[in-house]
């Protein structure tokens, strides 16, 4: 038996994809979630072999939820029409209905991803996830995972980031937390008016400023309202001046 999720916040949704199950008899669907939260809590303890996952959530979208759980089970996408995603889905082959999807549609994704679980494909999404990223949106959140917690940042409650390796740390009004993104990405995807990268370790948020001053020659010490401080580097300084319009 494939033990299958199904995740979408609108019921009928929900209700169509249990129809057009049923004449699956190696399908046995184990829950139904109606928001990302809920999601996360039920991959993690049902661990399914194959969920069905809408990418437009409010809360915590389809993106955001398969960042952070643990048990990675098969995925089939149920998206309303977002360029991004459906260019993620085909340049990685990966299986997504297109709503509003006809049976015949449904049973083909469905007979595909029964094949990779019957061979034990594993399914590499990291990829769809970096590609659906590539466009352009200023982030409003940032979804993270604390202990047994999800939380939610609001961009604005960002005070600094720091690299840490591969991961970042997050450090937000709310407190600091872990996040596996690249300061590539922050640099790209927060509003380059609030956040300036002052240093290749450091993204600021200007609006936290509290004091700038002079470390050594070419290098600067920002002071933050928090308490924090950070370096800026010669050019990070250059770039943080014409933020401020200094």
């Amino acid at each position: 038996m494939i033990r299958t999720l199904i995740i979408d916040d609108e019921e009928p949704a929900r209700l169509l994809v249990k129809k057009f199950l049923e004449p699956f008899a190696e399908i046995e669907v184990v829950g139904e979630c109606s928001d990302g939260f809920l999601a996360v809590k039920s991959i993690n303890e049902l661990k399914p072999d194959l969920i069905f996952l809408d990418v437009q959530m409010p809360k915590l979208s389809g993106f955001e939820l398969l960042e952070i759980i643990e048990h990675r089970p098969n995925v089939i996408f149920t998206t309303a029409y977002d360029s991004y995603a459906i260019k993620a889905f085909d340049q990685n082959a990966v299986d997504y209905l297109l709503k509003p999807f006809s049976k015949e549609r449904f049973a083909e994704a469905l007979s595909k991803v029964m094949g990779r679980i019957a061979s034990k494909v594993e399914q590499n999404y990291n990829e769809v996830i970096a590609i659906a990223e590539e466009k352009t949106d200023i982030l409003q959140r940032v979804a993270v995972k604390s202990g047994s917690k999800i939380e939610i940042i609001a961009v604005a409650d960002i005070v600094f980031i720091e690299s840490e390796g591969d991961y970042v740390m997050i450090n937000s009004k709310g407190g600091k937390y872990l996040k596996e993104k690249t300061m590539k990405y922050f640099e790209q995807h927060l509003d380059s008016n609030t956040f300036i990268r002052v240093h290749r370790s450091f993204i600021i948020n200007i609006n936290e400023i509290s004091r700038i001053e002079l470390f050594e020659k070419e290098s600067y010490i920002i002071k933050l309202k928090n308490g924090a401080q950070v370096k800026a580097s010669s050019s990070g300084y250059k770039a943080l001046k014409d933020a401020l319009k200094l």
